[in-house]
């Protein structure tokens, strides 16, 4: 999809805002990947970047074993921007100072322009930037000018304007930096010369175009869930193939309350897709049988859904492409050259390693709010499309140890009142996720006079851009409370509930 697209590729670091970095490129327009540190220089160059940005990181310049990049990127001719470790690690490669000033600079700090800079022009000569930092660039490298300084940072931003490196000790990322937006679209605009044409209709119509290209006259199958993800998927693979598309959705009895009706209802009578509607509630929960890793549980979920698609596509079809709702970030969190990995993905990671298709995957270069801008300008209705997101192996992975029925059941009807708890509040767009988690345990309670012994139920909600990073929600007393009224009345089986208030990092969104 991005091969007509100038490209800007983020360097990682192991910084927490790379992935900020990358979206807010593509909110100027601009195609951009992120790349591991190690990733040898032809091959980064074998992708034609208009230019190139070095993320922060956790690490010293001066550590033993501290991550760089091959020497000879700094002759490559390529404009390269340094955010914060990527600053740092620029001015000590080309002959400048870097050093442990004994103090860091952490959150909003005073920032003074001065001279002419490139990067830096829209800013007012005394502002504030977003700093996360313990080393500072005390002498910049010969033939760079200091166009800004910080209370603890002498070199705050350098440039060489002709050799095209420009270096910022700040985060111009973060939505804390004023005007940070403005001086990495003056490096995209004025510096590399890109071209701002990375847009949902060109997203749409090379996405299209690859898969008719690839599919030519095959028959697809789609993994259809009903989430935003595949739903998009299967939107855009019907555009381009029609009546050579089949969606498959695959009731697991691990899903939402009332999924399979608002599937059946927008993709076959709405849209008039072929659908195939398979129960195979037995087959899931015989496979998650005394199963409680979470990996495991990947595992067994994504070798199901694929034997089920096979049997589908011998049956009916045989398909040669399954269509899946893969995101960026899927594949970045289930672990990949460029990333640890955090979580198997059952759509990545957890799919066996023999199977009888070939993937199509439209959205996998797309960060989610992407993916949903794609799906309003194809027309998918705004109850799909702002749909919070669900994991492909469903209730299994919020059920905190063994699945059973009895406890999908009650996690299901749970999470049905979370959710119409948050729609009635008016926050069902405000919030990334809010739903309910079971752990396997059993609390005692006191009800109607008698005691009980029945599961506790978590509440789960987060803010977040893109599920890279989330900070739990602050969420009304009042809500709170409904909320708990509710689940303790209304769901049989549940005695106790309790509010999550861990951010991403250092936990998931998701608890398993």
């Amino acid at each position: 999809m991005p091969g007509s697209h100038d490209t800007i590729l983020v360097v990682d670091f192991g910084a927490q805002y790379a992935q900020l970095i990358a979206r807010r490129v593509r909110e100027a327009r601009v195609y951009s990947e992120i790349v591991p540190h190690d990733m040898p220089l032809a091959d980064m160059l074998a992708r034609r970047p208009r230019g190139i940005i070095l993320s922060g990181g956790p690490k010293s310049v001066h550590e033993e074993g501290a991550p760089g990049v091959d020497p000879g990127l700094w002759e490559a001719g390529v404009p390269l921007l340094g955010i914060c470790y990527g600053a740092q690690l620029l001015a000590q490669s080309l002959g400048g100072r870097v050093e442990k000033t004994g103090r860091g600079e952490y959150g909003r700090t005073p920032l003074r322009r001065s001279g002419t800079s490139v990067l830096l022009r829209h800013l007012p000569a005394d502002g504030v930037a977003w700093m996360s930092h313990f080393d500072s660039i005390s002498e910049a490298p010969s033939g760079f000018d200091v166009v800004a300084d910080a209370p603890g940072a002498a070199v705050a931003a350098l440039e060489n304007s002709a050799k095209r490196m420009f270096g910022v000790q700040f985060h111009p990322e973060v939505h804390h930096t004023p005007g940070g937006q403005a001086v990495l679209e003056h490096f995209l605009d004025d510096v590399c010369g890109c071209r701002p044409n990375w847009t949902h209709t060109s997203i749409i119509a090379e996405a299209v175009d690859d898969v008719r290209r690839r599919v030519g006259a095959d028959r697809v199958l789609c993994a259809l869930s009903g989430g935003v993800d595949s739903s998009v998927a299967a939107a855009l693979v019907s555009a381009a193939v029609g009546s050579q598309l089949t969606c498959v959705f695959v009731d697991t009895g691990l899903m939402r309350a009332g999924e399979g009706e608002q599937v059946e209802h927008t993709f076959r009578r709405q849209f008039g897709m072929d659908l195939v509607h398979v129960k195979a509630a037995d087959r899931f929960f015989a496979a998650l049988d005394d199963v409680s890793d979470p990996e495991r549980k990947r595992r067994a979920v994504g070798e199901t859904f694929i034997r089920i698609f096979e049997e589908v596509s011998a049956e009916r079809t045989d398909a040669r492409y399954l269509v899946q709702g893969t995101l960026y970030p899927d594949v970045i969190e289930s672990g990949t050259p460029d990333a640890a990995k955090i979580k198997s993905h059952h759509n990545v990671g957890g799919l066996p390693e023999r199977m009888d298709f070939e993937l199509i995957e439209p959205l996998r270069s797309l960060f989610k709010d992407e993916v949903r801008a794609v799906g309003q300008e194809l027309g998918l209705p705004d109850e799909i499309v702002w749909r919070q997101p669900f994991p492909g192996p469903g209730l299994a992975v919020r059920i905190v140890g063994t699945v059973t029925r009895e406890r999908a059941d009650i996690l299901r009807a749970a999470d049905a009142v979370v959710v119409d708890e948050v729609r009635r509040a008016g926050l069902d767009r405000e919030l990334w996720q809010a739903f309910a988690v079971l752990p396997a345990v059993r609390t005692v309670g006191v009800m109607g006079d008698e005691r009980t012994y029945a599961y506790p139920v978590v509440i789960r909600a987060v803010t977040s851009e893109d599920a890279m990073t989330a900070d739990w929600a602050r969420l009304p007393w009042e809500l709170l409370e409904r909320m708990s009224t509710r689940l303790v009345n209304e769901v049989p089986g549940v005695n106790r509930v309790a509010y999550d208030v861990t951010s991403k990092p250092p936990g998931t969104i998701e608890w398993e």
